[in-house]
């Protein structure tokens, strides 16, 4: 039985083979809902009423396929931490392109489905813990108002899976715009011919970007799309945690939230991740490394541009970046407009509040709480917005969130999602869905963890 439910349409599998494998996800013993996107399902024109609990449970194992799926694995290649490798999707499989009433396009990805050509070595498989993670992180970024990939279904499997202990399994339905990745092009420049660069390029830019021409202008765009990102993840104090070429999405989306975190005190050093023993994709790092990220994205594109056009292109990712970042502090300051003062403003306020341990959300949130002559010199610039205060509380409030998925807290629900006790999960899911409303009955998830609560470290989860 096939379930006639998507309006799928699968343009990635008409391009040339080398770029994925056709591969069924593997069955599993026992699925059951863990957690549906509701919301998620109605952004995407789907009804799923009709169905029973099993009948989800099966389709978003992949027990059963639906109806005009097309299930692959998609290749790439990357720099991870800084060595190129050759990948592809190791234990996801996309079953198709779903295609809403208003015509945009959304891939439909089942991540824990099972093993491919491209697992070396590993089963195929994910942990709940982790899957439950990325669905919790990616949803607050969508209400954080950051481009990301969204998670539309979490399945308990039935079986465990063997990390260093035994674990629930699961699988998570990952949505996204497209998996198009910078790796994805440097499997293409590494393991196909001019004309697959060439097919890839026109391809990314009939579906993402339909108003460009050319590969100057793909590279262009795509440098825009990133500058945006990073500067939306510091906004909110977010650190990806690993970077690789194969992580950045050409459409400008957060993608694979390994192991990701957010900043309680600030310091532009932070790193979480268990595996970035030096820093590389520390929270100041971010933009250093989508730039180097994006140099190894245009270097896939030298067949169809000059190497001077694509050098000067890159460089210009730093001013980008720049004008980008000191627009978003504006904001988060509350400043309107642009005066001569206001980047040692901003830098004066980092200073502080990294001297000091402050907290990076709640500081922001209430800078009048801010010591010293900065709240002097801050006020002083307020006055100079030609706007009323009202004004300037109400951009602060719309850019600052008052709550974040602190990491205790993250590490807390799916620790008691593990002992099979989902109400953290759902408590902390519902208090992140309004990230930037005060209630009252949130208080304790925008407290920073106390000395016994603070996670130091996080970990990938595969």
């Amino acid at each position: 039985m096939k379930f006639d439910l998507f309006n799928f349409d699968n343009s990635y599998s008409r391009l040339a083979k080398i770029f994925f494998s056709q591969i069924d996800p593997s069955p599993v013993r026992a699925p059951k809902i863990v957690i549906l996107n509701e919301d998620l399902l109605k952004d995407l024109d789907l009804k799923f009423s009709a169905l029973s609990s099993e009948e989800k449970a099966a389709l978003f194992s992949g027990n059963i396929l639906p109806k005009n799926s097309e299930p692959i694995a998609q290749a790439y290649a990357g720099h991870q931490y800084g060595g190129f490798v050759i990948l592809g999707d190791g234990r996801a499989i996309l079953l198709g392109e779903h295609l809403t009433r208003d015509k945009k396009r959304a891939d439909i990805q089942l991540k824990g489905s099972g093993q491919t050509p491209y697992s070396r070595r590993g089963d195929g498989r994910a942990a709940l813990a982790p899957m439950l993670r990325e669905y919790l992180i990616s949803e607050a970024m969508h209400a954080l108002s950051v481009p990301t990939t969204r998670s539309l279904a979490v399945v308990a499997t039935g079986e465990d899976v063997y990390r260093e202990t035994l674990l629930p399994g699961a699988i998570l339905t990952r949505v996204a715009s497209s998996h198009i990745r910078v790796g994805t092009f440097q499997f293409a420049a590494a393991m196909g011919s001019k004309k697959d660069v060439e097919d890839l390029i026109n391809y990314t830019i009939a579906r993402h970007f339909p108003h460009k021409n050319n590969a100057q202008e793909l590279l262009k765009i795509v440098i825009e799309r990133q500058a945006d990102l990073i500067v939306n993840w510091l906004r909110v104090g977010f650190i990806h945690g690993v970077m690789n070429t194969d992580n950045m999405s050409i459409s400008g989306e957060t993608i694979d939230y390994g192991p990701c975190a957010f900043i309680d005190e600030y310091d532009p050093a932070t790193v979480f991740s268990s595996i970035d023993s030096r820093g590389r994709y520390a929270f100041a790092n971010q933009a250093p490394i989508a730039q180097w990220n994006l140099a190894r994205f245009a270097e896939t594109l030298l067949p169809f541009l000059s190497r001077e056009i694509a050098e000067n292109e890159i460089e210009n990712f730093r001013a980008i970046f720049q004008e980008k970042y000191l627009a978003m502090m504006r904001k988060k300051l509350g400043l309107f407009g642009v005066e001569e003062g206001d980047k040692k403003l901003i830098e004066d306020l980092l200073d502080w509040m990294q001297k000091s341990r402050a907290d990076y959300t709640n500081t922001f949130r209430n800078l009048s709480s801010v010591e010293g002559d900065w709240q002097k010199n801050w006020r002083t610039r307020l006055e100079k917005n030609n706007q009323s205060l009202e004004a300037s509380q109400k951009l602060m409030d719309e850019n600052n969130p008052a709550i974040i998925p602190r990491n205790h807290k993250v590490e807390e629900a799916l620790q008691a999602a593990n002992d099979a006790d989902l109400e953290p999960f759902h408590n902390l899911l519902a208090a992140l869905k309004n990230p930037y409303e005060n209630s009252a009955n949130k208080k304790s998830y925008q407290l920073p963890p106390t000395e016994f609560q603070r996670v130091t470290q996080t970990f990938c989860g595969t």
